[in-house]
């Protein structure tokens, strides 16, 4: 059974890209997660998932409260209502993976802010190293700017976000999302330390840092490739 089985009160919040005050609702759901130790899902009325509850309960407009397949709100709930919705759950005493809303969490911003960063180096690198084609060790440190920089942020930030919500699986945060990404700015430090100082050693030790980021956003993602699908199967084995 998945970890995030064994908690018995699920709350599923049902959404719509367009629809302004289900942010609002959201942001009120999660403080809620903060305090209490329930599963927290935000649907999208234009998912199978979502489209599924609506039919059922018979739901007429977003944003839409759910509590253990019972329609306790519709509307954006006070902190005071969504609580006394899950008065039965325990207190939270530990962060589990969550499932992602509408808007992007705060690894995900610094991380596409990160990658903004990267990219203007980079090119700064290109500049004083006359282009792409210049000489050690402008070349080798704009590439890994822009490659490890650039791209694996951007990677990081819109892939944490947007991959849960396709498959509506929970991606681990917290702690792990921070450790991942000071990895990766301390491994590119590294690396381009060492190539600037022509110490191999630096550059190495970088190598291993930012492959270690990479590790951690793979055990980041491992809920979201093995989160059951309708069909009884993983993310990781469906056609």
């Amino acid at each position: 059974m998945h970890a995030l089985h064994a908690v018995s009160t699920k709350v599923q919040l049902l959404v719509s890209e367009w629809c302004e005050p289900c942010r609002g609702a959201e942001s009120v759901w999660r403080e809620a997660a903060r305090r209490k130790d329930f599963v927290f899902e935000v649907l999208d009325v234009g998912q199978p998932e979502g489209r599924a509850i609506v039919a059922r309960h018979a739901i007429k407009t977003v944003p839409a409260s759910v509590v253990d397949d019972v329609l306790k709100a519709v509307g954006v709930p006070t902190l005071a209502q969504a609580l006394e919705s899950v008065a039965a759950a325990p207190d939270r005493v530990e962060r589990r993976a969550e499932f992602v809303g509408l808007t992007f969490g705060a690894s995900s911003r610094w991380a596409i802010a990160a990658s903004a960063v990267y990219l203007a180096l980079a090119g700064l690198g290109l500049v004083l190293g006359d282009g792409i084609a210049s000489t050690p060790p402008w070349r080798a440190v704009s590439l890994h700017l822009f490659g490890i920089g650039f791209l694996a942020f951007a990677i990081f930030g819109f892939a944490e976000h947007m991959l849960p919500r396709f498959v509506g699986a929970p991606i681990r945060g917290g702690g792990w999302a921070g450790t991942q990404q000071l990895l990766a700015h301390a491994g590119i430090f590294g690396m381009v330390a060492g190539f600037t100082l022509d110490a191999p050693g630096m550059a190495l030790l970088g190598g291993v840092f930012v492959t270690a980021a990479f590790a951690a956003f793979a055990f980041r993602l491992w809920p979201v490739l093995t989160w059951p699908v309708p069909d009884g199967t993983h993310m990781g084995t469906r056609r």
